[in-house]
């Protein structure tokens, strides 16, 4: 039997044994060259760490152009959870948190899980927040952190990511924004959530990132180790593909899987179904 470290992780030799070792990971010339490129600019945003003012954005009032089903959906999660997006964000946010909050409604309900509230609840790349409303009408935290490890690109606006996140907290209480790279952070939670993380390396080109932040296996460590024990973690995938791929990384953090749910009925139409994830220690 192999020898496991704090988090639970067996070693690399344990986990190319029982077939749960790390892809390997294997960049071409364009992708080296589009890290490079993005890693400039990574590095020259956060060194002058542009800020302004925490940004708001310009609530549309009202959704239009929806579909009757989509109206009827939007209507009910307005009733069940309090929360009308449309009178704090632009058409594009608001929607975007009805689609969030629909994905969590959707997969508690389907497989009748308690939903934790009134807990310490930590988002992992959660970008500028920007759902921030959502996560905290349905978990109804005691702290809600979010964490990403870029928090200061600079938006046409003239506004930073930064500014961006301030703004969609302002209102929301014990709610937070964090810089810092989640690999490196140690902050207990009794629910941990991340939404689409990366687990290949094309998504992190996409969002214009360097490759020399993707470290799947140290995220699912760092998220195992500040998982408190009664806790759980909670994931949502890009498609079926990635959500296997994102397993594997869980069980060699030393995550247990608990249950697994797959949308299919979006709110908004995407390219591949949400697949949502449960996991403890």
């Amino acid at each position: 039997m192999g020898s496991f470290t704090k988090a639970g992780r067996a070693t690399d030799k344990d986990a190319i044994l029982s077939g749960l070792a790390p892809p390997v990971h294997y960049y071409t010339l364009i992708q080296r060259c589009r890290s490079l490129y993005h890693g400039l600019w990574f590095r020259l945003s956060e060194g002058l760490r542009w800020s302004r003012r925490p940004y708001h954005e310009t609530p549309i009032g009202s959704l239009s152009g929806l579909a009757p089903w989509q109206v009827e959906r939007i209507d009910e999660l307005q009733a069940r959870y309090a929360v009308r997006f449309e009178s704090h964000y632009g058409r594009h946010t608001a929607l975007a948190n009805y689609t969030y909050i629909d994905i969590l409604d959707q997969a508690w309900t389907a497989k009748n899980r308690h939903v934790p509230q009134g807990l310490a609840v930590t988002d992992v790349g959660c970008a500028n927040f920007w759902y921030a409303r959502a996560l905290h009408a349905f978990f109804r935290p005691a702290t809600l952190t979010g964490i990403d490890v870029e928090g200061f690109r600079l938006y046409p606006t003239g506004y930073s990511r930064y500014d961006a996140a301030c703004g969609y907290i302002a209102p929301l209480p014990q709610t937070s924004f964090v810089v810092a790279d989640y690999c490196k952070v140690e902050k207990q939670a009794d629910v941990i959530t991340a939404w689409y993380p990366f687990v290949t390396p094309s998504p992190v080109l996409a969002w214009r990132l360097p490759l020399r932040i993707f470290s799947p296996a140290r995220l699912f460590d760092s998220i195992a180790l500040n998982l408190t024990e009664k806790g759980f973690f909670f994931m949502v995938n890009q498609g079926t593909e990635e959500a296997a791929i994102a397993a594997d990384y869980c069980r060699q953090a030393g995550l247990r899987f608990l249950d697994q749910w797959i949308q299919t009925r979006p709110l908004r139409a995407r390219p591949h179904p949400a697949v949502a994830s449960w996991w403890k220690l």
